[in-house]
């Protein structure tokens, strides 16, 4: 699986980039990097010349400590903010456990698909497979991929009107993103729901209460996967 557009051995070179970093608080060196991962240095070069132009790195050519020798090149890799937040979310995603990447990736992977479907009939098929409410994460998860696919579906009805700017201006505040999230969502169709069969509407009203028990339910860390997945998700469907 890849995260970020990065394969398993480019994040383990970012990883060791990043580990050596944080010991000596400035530039690396290719070559140490090289001799951590096992590698010869020119493969290490390479390599964190890729994680530059991905934009998870940062290359210059200041002294570097212990590395004064005549001759040798002074270049220095940095891992970049984006970089810290992608292994913050790595190590928060294995504590969380691999059910929750696995329920992140289906996730994504139906929202994906939503873009070409029916809305209403893509709605009401994740809201139908809703995880048990006992697992919060990935409930609210699921619950949070059906509430963005009904702020579409309100969308597509009424071009007028557009949830999603309402959402956007809530982006700083991930917290509020979250709280605000179920409100938006059913208040963008309660005036423009299909008359056809079971309201969609009242289902998501339904849901809405176990939403927001399981939302307080979650720990810091399980609530920045949750908001994460709601970048995501909102990526997926754009």
């Amino acid at each position: 699986m890849r995260i970020s557009g990065l394969t398993a051995r480019q994040r383990a070179f970012l990883a060791t980039l990043v580990e050596l970093y944080r010991e000596v608080r400035q530039p690396v060196h290719y070559t140490d990097v090289a001799r951590r991962v096992g590698v010869n240095r020119f493969s290490a070069y390479d390599m964190l010349k890729v994680l530059e132009q991905k934009g998870f790195a940062s290359s210059s050519y200041a002294l570097t400590a212990g590395h004064s020798g005549p001759g040798r090149s002074n270049v220095g890799f940095a891992p970049t903010p984006q970089a810290a937040d992608l292994m913050a979310r790595e190590l928060a995603e294995g504590r969380l456990g691999e059910d929750w990447v696995g329920v992140r990736e289906r996730l994504l992977a139906r929202l994906r698909e939503a873009r070409e479907a029916n809305p209403r009939e893509a709605l009401s098929d994740l809201l139908d497979r809703l995880p048990d409410a006992r697992a919060p994460l990935a409930y609210c998860a699921g619950m949070t991929g059906a509430l963005l696919l009904n702020m579409r579906r309100a969308r597509a009805r009424a071009g007028s009107l557009n949830p999603f700017h309402a959402l956007a201006a809530l982006r700083a505040d991930a917290g509020a993103e979250l709280e605000a999230l179920a409100g938006l969502s059913v208040g963008s169709t309660l005036s423009a729901d299909d008359d056809s069969g079971p309201s969609l509407t009242q289902r998501l009203l339904d849901q809405t209460r176990r939403y927001h028990a399981n939302l307080s339910r979650l720990s810091g860390e399980a609530r920045s996967a949750l908001a994460q997945f709601l970048q995501e998700a909102l990526e997926a469907l754009d």
